[in-house]
Formats: structure tokens, sequence, C-alpha cells
């Protein structure tokens, strides 16, 4: 931790995501305290909600508003660790919100000190111990909700087992997505009697964003189109080094096809490459910004995402949908977007960790490829064929509607804790 401290300090300018993730934690605990002050109400208590990127942000979300929509007394800190969740922070709408310091006891000491909770939420799987200890010092208490562990997850070795063990073990309260993550968790350290199956609040999160999603609006309104679309969200270069071959194989099958894309991270090292690429094939492209900017529907070959937090609602546009990360050692981003606006999703290979990939591709609402040919017979079969595309949609989105309801679940256990 000291080395970590020492290299926030010593960090470089650059768009690089360790860069500015260290860069982010120069002076964040006086910024945490400043913060406080300002909002923190005397008496009133506090639930600190932490999710450490967009992903585990997505399954915080829908608890936060819940517990604002039936508790609008309680008020809430919301932390994160990576840099992609500093836009999405915005829209949890907590009274306070900003980076989780390095794992120290000071640091831990003092943004206690400063947030004075009633309740510290986890969502996923990153659990702090040293924060987890000093929360238990105050009697402060600690849940984990929509809580996750893959059968192959590294957390389940020796070494990161005897490591986290005790952070676990102390949890008061353990909300996990299934039955198979429950009895994985246990073996991680969490006391069989905390812990209950709750499901994943993702899944409510996106049924209410397909819901909202208006058309008649920008960038919706600009976007929409006749030809038949692919939206690839979430895209790392080892993904494109596989979907931009398939898609030149996909315009050979569907000439009046069209590919709106999204980088996982909007640099201009993911986004060039792409302008190049498309140059290349002689397709016209236009960046949303651009689009944005002359208020212009969209007629290019390729719109290309240059911007984050408009995703979630571009998979509107589809009859297909290729989800990022799973060519990228990342892992696989989220594919029940996607699903939940009846779009069938395809991705890559590296899918082993996500739970509701196994879920569509069970049902028939995904497919899986390793290779630029079978990825490309699939886009081509689906936006070719609006009875095939249809078909596969209606089941990814009949796996959403039955993961439901966990967004309630989750608040009780919350109740639970501040009434504790």
């Amino acid at each position: 931790m000291a080395a970590a401290r020492a290299a926030s300090w010593l960090a470089p300018t650059s768009e690089h995501k360790v860069a500015r993730s260290l860069r982010a934690r120069r002076g964040v605990l006086s910024q945490w305290e400043t913060a406080a002050r300002r909002v923190r109400q005397a008496g009133a208590p506090l639930v600190w909600f932490h999710a450490p990127s967009v992903g585990e942000g997505l399954q915080a979300r829908p608890v936060a508003q819940a517990l604002r929509a039936v508790h609008p007394e309680v008020q809430q800190a919301y932390s994160y660790y990576s840099p992609s969740a500093v836009p999405f922070a915005a829209s949890v709408g907590a009274d306070v919100t900003g980076y989780l310091p390095f794992d120290t006891e000071d640091a831990a000491d003092r943004l206690l000190d400063a947030l004075r909770p009633a309740a510290l939420v986890f969502v996923k799987l990153d659990v702090w111990p040293v924060l987890v200890a000093r929360a238990r010092v105050r009697r402060v208490p600690v849940a984990l909700l929509s809580a996750t562990l893959s059968a192959s997850s590294g957390r389940l070795g020796a070494l990161a087992r005897w490591v986290l063990r005790d952070a676990y073990a102390q949890l008061d309260a353990v909300g996990a997505i299934d039955g198979s993550h429950a009895a994985r968790l246990v073996a991680l350290g969490v006391r069989p009697s905390v812990i209950e199956v709750m499901g994943d609040t993702r899944f409510d999160q996106v049924v209410a964003r397909a819901v909202a999603a208006d058309r008649s609006r920008a960038p919706l309104a600009l976007l929409t189109s006749v030809r038949p679309t692919l939206v690839a969200g979430s895209t790392w270069p080892a993904d494109a080094a596989v979907l931009l071959p398939a898609w030149e194989q996909v315009r050979r099958a569907v000439p009046e096809a069209r590919l709106v894309i999204a980088p996982h991270e909007p640099l201009t090292a993911h986004l060039a490459p792409i302008e190049q690429w498309a140059a290349s094939q002689s397709l016209t492209l236009s960046r949303l910004s651009a689009i944005e900017q002359r208020n212009a529907i969209a007629t290019a070959d390729v719109v290309l995402i240059d911007r984050v937090g408009v995703l979630g609602d571009l998979y509107a546009l589809a009859q297909a949908a290729f989800v990022g990360g799973g060519f990228h050692a990342a892992g696989l981003h989220s594919v029940i977007e996607p699903a939940a606006f009846g779009v069938p999703v395809v991705f890559g290979p590296g899918h082993a960790m996500s739970r509701e990939a196994g879920l569509l591709l069970e049902a028939g609402g995904a497919r899986s490829h390793a290779d630029a040919t079978s990825l490309a017979a699939t886009i081509a079969e689906w936006i070719g064929d609006g009875a095939a595309w249809r078909r596969a949609g209606k089941r990814g989105r009949a796996v959403v509607d039955a993961e439901t309801g966990a967004t309630g679940r989750a608040l009780a256990i919350v109740e639970r804790l501040i009434g504790r």
C-alpha cells in the first residue's frame, strides 16, 4: 500500500487506465472529507455502497435508487475503483461519490469517520479486508449483494482463500445470485447463517433501461435506420481483430448491413484503427460525436461510438449484438443488456466467468464463436432473416424476465442492516 501511494504521485500523464487510476488517488481522502462535511446530515443514517467498476455499478444502482425511493431520509455514499466508473457514478444519485482509497487502516479510519455509515455494502465480489475489519471495530454492519463467485475464480485458490477468508467471514449479510455461487462463497469463508439467494439486480436494471429507451430522442433518433444493424458493444482491440474481418464477410452476404461499434474505452488508440479499417474497406464511417454535432440522421455504413454512457440504449437499434470481452483477458462484458431488448447475442470463447452468458447459450438466445468465419455466419443469419433473430431474441428476453426481482430482495437486506 505504501508503494501504491508513492506510485500515485509518480504516475505519468497518460490515458492508460492504470495511470489514471493511480493519479486519481492523489488527495482522495481530503476530497472525501471535504465532501462529507458539506453534505453529511447530523442524525441521518447513511448507506455506503462500493462498486469497483461499471459492471458492479449496474448491480448497485437499482438498490440505491430503490432505497432512495422508499427511504428518502437515508443518505448514500458511492465509491468505485476504476476510472471507467467515473461518468457512471453520477447516475447512482448518491449524496457523495468518489474513488475508494487504497486499503490501509489510516485511509479506512478517516473515511469511516467522515461518512459515519449505518451500513457498508459491497457489490458482486470485491471485499477490501482492512476496510471490513475497521468497519467491524465501529460495529458498522457489512453486506455483499449480487454476490458472485464463479467455479473458475482464482479466489478459490489456497493463497487467495488464506488472504481473504477473514474478510468474507466477517460479513453480516450476503445475497448470492444463485445457489451454486452461494455454496462457493461459503467455501471462501462466508458464514452459512448470513447467506441467502437473492438473484442478480442487473436483470432488473437492464429491463428498466430497455423500457425507458426513447427512440424519439437523440442519440437513438439520429441512429435509427431501416438497414439491418449489428451493435457491437464494449469491444477491445482483440475483439475487433476477429469481428472486423467477420464483418467483411457479413457485408458480402448482406450488402446493406450496418455496423454500430462502441469500444469499451473510447481512446484514440482504440478508435483510430477502426476508422483506418473502414477506409481500407471503402466503408463510410461517422463518429457519434460528429452525428450529434450535425444533428442529422446517420447514413454511414459504420457508426463509431466515441463516448461512454449510451451503449445500453443503442441495443434498441439492433437485429443482433456482438458483446466484447470474449476475445480479451478482461472477460466478457454484459450480455443481458441486448437480451433485455429481445436482441440475440454473439460473443467470443472467453465466457466461462459469465453466468448470464451460460443462461443465454442454454436457452438459445446467444451463440459463441472462436473464429471470424463462424462469427460471420451467425451474424449474417440473424440480421438477414427477421424470423431467425426474433426467435433467438425472444428466447434471450425470456431468460432476462425469469431472473428479475432481485432488487426488492436486496433492499430488504439493506433495510435489515439499517434497522440493526
